[in-house]
């Protein structure tokens, strides 16, 4: 026994936690990540180019690029609540 916890109540605890995965979930996870990917190589291929032309890029529309970066992030994280609540 660690700490005065019974090795029932551990292993209890440790299955409270445990997050089962079905192949919808799995495979919504999997798209999600696929997606968060393809966002992160636009964000970098933005950075460089703003890196780049830095004299000629204009701050406005790098903003707005990455305003909707963050849109398309909040609407991939919105997909895998959707995911884990569907459970």
């Amino acid at each position: 026994m660690a700490a005065g916890v019974s090795p029932s109540a551990l292993l209890r605890e440790a299955m409270a936690r445990t997050q089962t995965w079905t192949a919808s979930a799995r495979a919504v996870e999997r798209e999600r990540t696929r997606q968060i990917a393809r966002i992160g190589n636009n964000l970098n291929q933005l950075a460089r180019w703003a890196n780049t032309h830095a004299s000629t890029a204009e701050a406005v529309s790098v903003i707005a690029h990455l305003v909707s970066f963050e849109r398309s992030l909040l609407a991939v994280a919105r997909i895998g609540e959707e995911a884990r609540d569907a459970r």
